[in-house]
C-alpha cells in the first residue's frame, strides 16, 4: 500500500511540474533588445563561412536542365498557370489578370528576344527576377524553374509554325 501512495505521490509532483514555465519559456522575438549580447541586439548574425544545408543541392538541380518528358512538361505547365500565369497570361503574351489591374506588362514570351533566349535565362529571371518582377527562388523549387522553362518554350513554339514542323520533323528522323 505504501508504494501505491508513494508512487501517486510521485506521479502528482511530476505532473505539476508541467505549468506554464514549459509552456510558455521566455525567449527573445524579432528585434528585441536583449541585455546578453554586448550589442544589445537579440539577433545575431551567421558565423562566417555558413552553409545552407540545402545550398548543394540547390545548386545541383540549378545546373543543367532535366531531360524534357510529358511529366516535366505538365509540371511546367501547372507551375506556370500557378506563379506566372498571373501576370504574362496563360498563352504567354504578357496579359495576365494583374496586368488588366493597373500592374507594368511584361514582355510577351513571344518576343524575338525571347525567343532566342537560352531556357536558362528563364530560370536565373525565376531565381533572381528582373525589371519589375521580384525574385520566385524562395516559391518556385529549382525543378520546378527547368519544368517552367520549359513549358514557356512549349508556348513560344506553338507561336511558330515554321520552327514547331522543322522539330516534329527532326524527332521523326
Amino acid at each position: 500500500m505504501s508504494a501505491r501512495i508513494a508512487s501517486a505521490i510521485l506521479g502528482a509532483f511530476l505532473l505539476s511540474g508541467c505549468g506554464l514555465s514549459m509552456t510558455e519559456q521566455r525567449k527573445y522575438k524579432n528585434y528585441d533588445p536583449s541585455t546578453f549580447w554586448d550589442n544589445g541586439a537579440s539577433a545575431r548574425p551567421l558565423p562566417e563561412g555558413v552553409v545552407d544545408q540545402e545550398a548543394l543541392a540547390r545548386e545541383a538541380a540549378l545546373a543543367r536542365p532535366p531531360v524534357i518528358r510529358a511529366e516535366i512538361m505538365a509540371q511546367g505547365r501547372e507551375r506556370y498557370e500557378i506563379f506566372c500565369a498571373p501576370c504574362h497570361g496563360l498563352a504567354g503574351d504578357g496579359d495576365g489578370l494583374i496586368v488588366k489591374r493597373g500592374f507594368p506588362a511584361p514582355p510577351s514570351y513571344h518576343s524575338e528576344q525571347l525567343v532566342n533566349a537560352p531556357a536558362q535565362h528563364f530560370v536565373d529571371v525565376i531565381t533572381s527576377g528582373y525589371g519589375v518582377m521580384y525574385s520566385y527562388a524562395d516559391r518556385v523549387a529549382p525543378a520546378d524553374r527547368w519544368a517552367i522553362a520549359a513549358y514557356i518554350r512549349a508556348l513560344q513554339l506553338s507561336r511558330l509554325p515554321a520552327a514547331a514542323s522543322q522539330l516534329r520533323q527532326g524527332a521523326k528522323q
